[in-house]
């Protein structure tokens, strides 16, 4: 027999096979980066969509737009008033309901034809984000991209979505009838509650299809069990924010008790329980309401605080929790200025859209300690 090395043999048996073996795992390495590609560019849209349409709904409620189309058509309603008639008969739907009589009585055609079209634009967008997962899904799915627990993912996106139409509807009904002038300030709160779970949602997807599937299996042995209770309590805490500014919004508490950090010269707004029954006033009552909100606003930033300054030394969470926290100090600065400037729409809508930022942001941070990039020796 001759004599043969040991590395010899590794490396020069069966080339051809080897040679394939090569090309497949060359093939398996392309596929997979060009489908997490595709699937990171679908997010991409979907959140860039879903944070318009949550700008889109603010402007909808700052102008009082958000009940001027009284029925729920998810199909027919993309077409709009073509015709005088057409416009008649909507504006006739409007003015059956107190919003209508108790508010804008006297309203013109025109003064009318101005909030509607917010409100189709508004629900138009919303037809067009549920266009676009659709189109989406289907595609990556037929090319392959979307396989095993990403056609989960998929679903459950297209199911979310889905409800966010049924709650919105919800929302609208609570102000077509009774003496209701506004849509239920808790529906509106859950409204908007769910559209930051959808953004939440979509934008843990994305850092999961930044990043190749063994990377990830790797990192998350390094998981980091303390930072990740501690980015669950503030991701709660501001989440609890959120539902609290929604309420502020839905009845405009934002625009009154303008002094600040007093509430018109005291701790306490005046008479903060007058309302019957007393469960009303805590998402009635204005005072009480923007008093909840900046209460909180307080305890979210002393644990928000609290979070970045005790795991912002190590390395590998640096770069995330000083975006988290400087994306606090501008929300809370700017939450300041609004109130103090009775919320005008071009403050009050960029401190909406900062919220969204603010929420991506903890969860980023919180992405890094489930699954963290490497580690330095200091560390």
């Amino acid at each position: 027999m001759s004599e043969r090395k040991l590395f010899e043999e590794q490396t020069t048996a069966s080339p051809s096979a080897g040679t394939a073996q090569t090309r497949e795992h060359g093939l398996i390495s392309k596929d997979t980066s060009g489908a997490r590609r595709g699937i990171r560019i679908w997010l991409v849209l979907l959140f860039g969509l879903v944070a318009s349409m949550i700008a889109v709904g603010g402007l909808t409620r700052l102008t009082d737009s958000g009940l001027s189309i009284t029925e729920w058509r998810p199909i027919t309603g993309a077409v709009p008033p073509l015709n005088a008639e057409d416009w008649q008969s909507e504006f006739e739907k409007y003015r059956q309901i107190p919003e209508y009589q108790l508010q804008n009585k006297g309203m013109s055609l025109s003064e009318f034809k101005f909030i509607y079209w917010w409100e189709w634009g508004h629900r138009q967008l919303g037809r067009f984000v549920g266009l676009v997962w659709l189109v989406g899904f289907v595609w990556l799915w037929a090319k392959g991209a979307l396989t095993g627990p990403w056609i989960k993912r998929g679903v459950i996106l297209g199911a979310l979505g889905g409800s966010q139409g049924a709650v919105g509807w919800w929302m609208v009904h609570s102000g077509l009838g009774g003496e209701m002038l506004d849509v239920a300030s808790y529906r509106l709160a859950t409204h908007l509650c769910l559209a930051f779970i959808i953004l939440g949602v979509i934008a843990w997807y994305y850092f999961d299809a930044a990043r190749a599937g063994h990377e990830n299996l790797t990192a998350r042995r390094a998981r980091h069990d303390n930072m990740m209770r501690w980015s669950g309590i503030v991701a709660a805490v501001l989440f609890f924010q959120i539902f609290l500014g929604a309420l502020v919004a839905g009845i405009d508490a934002g625009r009154n008790y303008t002094d600040w950090p007093l509430m018109a010269g005291a701790f306490l707004p005046p008479e903060p329980l007058w309302m019957e029954p007393v469960w009303r006033n805590f998402f009635e009552n204005d005072g009480l309401v923007q008093f909840m909100h900046r209460m909180s606003g307080y305890f979210v930033a002393i644990v928000a605080l609290i979070y970045v300054f005790k795991f912002r030394k190590i390395s590998a969470f640096t770069a995330r929790l000083n975006l988290f926290g400087l994306v606090l100090v501008a929300q809370i600065v700017l939450g300041i200025i609004t109130v103090m400037n009775s919320s005008p729409m071009e403050l009050a809508l960029p401190h909406q859209l900062l919220a969204v930022f603010l929420w991506v942001s903890v969860l980023y941070s919180r992405y890094g300690a489930a699954y963290p990039p490497a580690r330095s020796v200091r560390d």
